[in-house]
């Protein structure tokens, strides 16, 4: 062998060694099925709506939902969601119909069904408010990975820090993206319309 070629059959012989391990290592760890899977958001659940009636996840399938965790004590940033929300479902028109808007609260203290109702009144009449008990609370948080934390107040009151994410699901309830709601009504309506 020439000591020309000498260098190329080496980093041949280097490069096939490592595409052999790296693809070893890759079926050791469960192939694709393993390193590509998204984080699970959402599950099963069981809450009340503002009328007092129960609402699980399987009463929201069969249409694209939008969810957004929140509380009626919010001062800012809940409103102004929920506003948007109402401003994408009037640029829907009667595709508003073809939608899920879900506003589930992460206050179970507060948040009963007539506080919802009367919270609610303010927005879009298709947005329905959720909440529930602490423990059935607790459990749709962990299930869509929000975060929630009760902060008390100087006042011996109390606020929620919370994930202020509005979350997309497809028709059969499986987790799509964020919903950007920093554009046009209509750009967003839009967009929400590829789902129906």
């Amino acid at each position: 062998m020439s000591s020309a070629a000498r260098p190329l059959v080496i980093a041949t012989a280097f490069a096939a060694s490592l595409v052999a391990g790296l693809l070893i290592m890759f079926w050791a760890m469960g192939g694709v099925s393993k390193v590509a899977q998204p984080a699970a958001i959402g599950g099963p659940f069981q809450l009340t709506d503002q009328n007092g009636k129960a609402v699980t996840d399987k009463s929201l399938k069969g249409k694209p939902t939008l969810i957004f965790f929140g509380y009626t004590h919010c001062p800012d940033v809940c409103p102004t969601s929920l506003f948007e929300i109402s401003e994408v479902l009037r640029a829907l028109g009667r595709d508003a119909d073809k939608v899920n808007a879900v506003f589930i609260s992460v206050d179970p203290e507060r948040d009963t069904p007539a506080i919802m109702k009367d919270y609610l009144s303010s927005f879009d009449p298709h947005l329905e408010g959720l909440s529930g008990d602490p423990a059935e609370t607790a459990k749709v948080i962990t299930s869509y990975r929000v975060y929630a934390k009760k902060v008390p107040t100087k006042d011996g009151d109390y606020t929620m820090d919370h994930t202020a994410l509005i979350y997309l699901m497809d028709r059969d309830g499986r987790f799509v993206s964020p919903f950007n709601l920093k554009r046009t009504p209509d750009e967003a309506a839009a967009d929400l319309k590829k789902y129906l």
